[in-house]
């Protein structure tokens, strides 16, 4: 259904970005419908001290690594982004082996001056989308769209200033929990990433035969 949505809006020169490892199911026949690249836009939450579930600030792969914070959060507990070099380095640690277990030598797509659409299998709060949309824009791209089937309308609207077009299927009021709105939703494993991507990546290379 998402894939029937934005080949209708027909998005210019597309670039399918899924946020792993729960986006890439649904991006998979996002990018086969467009008929466009598909990469991974990975993102690691930097928690606060001792709230390692609060979000300080996310860490974006990228040509160039990204690192957004909440300023205001920052401020609030007298906090600079210094306190949290050790675990920025952490987490680009972890990004960079995710990036070798996934795409293993693979560069970055390009997403300059095409329409980059990012896409996940749904928003709960948003702070990491958040986080990976605005290290996005520095990348150039001509627009950025928002792809989900699923997200509550306060998380949308947090969302928007950050984005060229946003498409999301169902709105749900009250909102409990992504999980809530599928028949299935089993955790993704690292496994399926790499067959999945694989499986697109196959498709896409031109034949050889005859």
């Amino acid at each position: 259904m998402l894939a029937d949505a934005l080949e209708k809006a027909a998005p210019a020169a597309p670039v399918v970005l899924a946020l792993p490892r729960g986006g890439l199911p649904v991006a998979v026949p996002v990018a086969r419908r467009l008929s466009a690249p598909l990469d991974l836009l990975l993102v690691r939450k930097i928690g606060m001290p001792g709230q390692p579930e609060l979000a300080a600030g996310a860490v974006v792969d990228g040509p160039a690594h990204e690192v957004v914070f909440n300023d205001g959060l920052l401020r609030s507990m007298g906090l600079t982004e210094a306190d949290f070099a050790d675990s920025i380095a952490a987490k680009l640690e972890e990004i960079e082996n995710r990036r070798k277990m996934y795409l293993g030598g693979r560069a970055p797509v390009t997403v300059e001056g095409r329409t980059a659409i990012v896409v996940d299998d749904g928003i709960a709060t948003g702070a990491t989308v958040r986080a990976a949309l605005k290290a996005l824009r520095k990348r150039g791209p001509a627009a950025i769209w928002l792809a989900v089937p699923v997200a509550p309308g306060d998380s949308l609207a947090e969302m928007a200033p950050l984005v060229d077009n946003v498409i999301c299927l169902e709105v749900p009021r009250p909102f409990y929990a992504v999980g809530a709105h599928y028949r299935v939703f089993d955790q993704v494993s690292d496994a399926a990433v790499v067959e999945a991507l694989r499986s697109v990546w196959d498709s896409a290379a031109p034949s050889t035969s005859g």
